[in-house]
């Protein structure tokens, strides 16, 4: 599968642990479509961990992987979130939210012990996790008139397209979902039938 068509995430939350000279760093690895989802599992994993002092994160967010953040929380800069996000990146993932919330042991562990920490908590929690790949989808609408409902639903049973919504009228509207690289095939196909319009979203 082409990247443009399909991208790598996790299917469902995952955790991990890493111990290091007393200090306990534990991750929590979150499928996210939105940055509000990234301040609600925040929120609840600060609610959860409040007395921690720190709670580091990273995620991207996209099938470009364009919009992406990295957070410290107060560690030393570029120990915490950038390891995070360098372990989102490592495995190809998008619309993914690593958290990882420090405890202290009473022995500092320098740049380089953080980072290493940092690093191995986000990859536990991926470790745990199950990455899948999805389907890049658009949504379309057809319109068409009530003598074509057969060859319509032919072109769609054809894909196994389901319709997500339906009207029957004089004039019929059905939308469905099709992956991005059938956009065009499927498209050219309905159109070549008389008195069909699409719009694709």
């Amino acid at each position: 599968m082409s990247s443009n068509t399909s991208y790598k995430t996790l299917s469902e939350p995952s955790s991990g642990v890493y111990k290091e000279k007393g200090s306990k760093f534990y991750s929590y690895a979150y499928p996210i479509d939105s940055e509000d989802n990234v301040k609600t599992f925040l929120q609840k994993v600060k609610k959860e961990y409040h007395s921690a002092r720190h709670h580091c994160f990273a995620y991207v967010i996209g099938k470009d992987r364009t919009k992406f953040r990295a957070n410290d929380d107060g560690e030393p800069s570029g120990t915490a979130g950038k390891p995070i996000l360098g372990q989102i990146n490592s495995n190809n993932l998008t619309n993914v939210l690593i958290i990882v919330v420090r405890y202290f042991g009473g022995t500092l562990l320098g740049t380089s012990g953080l980072v290493r920490a940092y690093k191995a908590a986000a990859a536990d929690a991926i470790q745990n996790g199950k990455i899948i790949i999805r389907t890049i989808k658009k949504q379309i609408l057809i319109n068409f008139p009530y003598p074509l409902t057969n060859e319509v639903m032919k072109v769609l049973k054809e894909g196994s397209y389901k319709p997500i919504k339906q009207e029957f009228g004089d004039v019929c509207k059905i939308v469905t979902e099709i992956p991005e690289a059938d956009i065009e095939y499927v498209s050219d196909k309905l159109e070549r039938l008389e008195g069909i319009s699409i719009d694709v979203s």
